[in-house]
């Protein structure tokens, strides 16, 4: 149910109705809006809630919750939520640009792309210190000497720091190093990481599953927005079709699908979306044009000698460039970047 309160229900009226919903055996959701507060409460089918509920003081409207993930669902909360932290805005028409290497693999290397990427506009680095491979021969990344790499550029550069965690055991240590949590592709469906990750007040970036539905994405969120963490961005970063002339194939519709049904922002994926190095600007610039409220790229400062991924990453210079091109696109739809 969504209780919706009163625009002057003051702060002690909407207090006694989430200890109302707690005693009922719900659980209590408070989601702050411009104009007006909303308790959802999610749980089992209770007798009478809605009379109950409506009888509250400070209540305009009791209502029920539709779709299947309560939450995350534009019905509890019509305002899209903007992620703020360090130097990343996702959301409320300004374009996140997480960018940097697939996997840390050095100091140099580390430091210099997010220099480049910083100088060309991106607001956020990216780079992957626990690397989840198809092979495990493959590199599997510097753990938390990466993690602690991706700390010393942020120092150096002033980049919020988005990195993947891979296990629940590892939630808190990748915490204390990193400013989102990113749920890999792999992951998105590890109900048991979602909820560690709920449990902590690090924004989360979730990535679509090769072979996700929209609703198992967002009820994965809901997993997350479940446990207590209000800050999540979805992340659109290719499905696994029946083409093989890409690494993926990038639905761009679900941006727009994604904006009508929740509140969260979402962020395109073009390099895993495309898995090719020369399709990725003219991808990210039509991400921009479909509404994504964030990029991530990735950009590494000699790709033909990259560790992972280094035949969809960026160099300096094509970076740059699409910077430009999507800033121009941008510019063209009133939005910042």
């Amino acid at each position: 149910m969504i209780v919706v309160m009163k625009k002057d229900a003051t702060k002690d009226q909407v207090e006694h109705m989430v200890q109302r919903i707690t005693k009922l055996g719900l659980k209590p959701h408070v989601l702050v809006g411009v104009e007006r507060t909303v308790v959802a409460a999610v749980g089992p089918e209770v007798d009478g809630l809605k009379e109950s509920l409506e009888a509250g003081v400070g209540v305009a409207e009791v209502l029920p919750i539709l779709a299947p993930y309560k939450v995350a669902s534009r019905e509890v909360k019509a305002e899209p939520t903007v992620i703020c932290t360090g130097s990343l805005v996702v959301g409320g028409g300004t374009i996140g640009v997480i960018a940097g290497p697939c996997s840390v693999e050095s100091e140099e290397q580390l430091l210099s792309t997010a220099r480049a990427c910083k100088a060309a506009g991106a607001t956020a680095l990216r780079g992957g210190a626990f690397k989840p491979r198809t092979s495990p021969y493959s590199f599997q990344g510097m753990k938390e000497e990466g993690l602690k790499l991706l700390a010393a550029a942020r120092d150096a550069t002033g980049l919020a720091v988005v990195t993947e965690v891979m296990a629940t055991e590892d939630v808190e240590l990748v915490a204390r190093y990193a400013d989102v949590l990113q749920i890999g592709a792999r992951n998105m469906q590890n109900y048991r990481l979602l909820e560690a990750v709920g449990k902590s007040d690090k924004p989360v970036l979730l990535k679509r599953g090769p072979s996700a539905t929209m609703e198992e994405l967002l009820l994965a969120a809901e997993y997350v927005l479940d446990g207590g963490n209000p800050n999540v961005m979805l992340c659109e970063r290719g499905i696994r079709t029946f083409e093989s002339h890409t690494r993926f194939t990038l639905p761009l519709a679900s941006v727009v699908y994604l904006h009508a049904k929740t509140h969260l922002p979402v962020v395109v994926d073009p390099s895993h979306g495309t898995g090719h190095t020369y399709l990725v600007p003219q991808m990210a610039a039509a991400s921009v044009a479909a509404g994504a409220d964030g990029l991530i790229l990735e950009v590494h400062p000699h790709p033909e000698s990259a560790l992972s991924d280094g035949y969809q990453s960026l160099n300096f210079s094509q970076f740059s460039d699409t910077m430009a091109l999507c800033r121009r696109v941008a510019e063209a739809l009133n939005r910042k970047m």
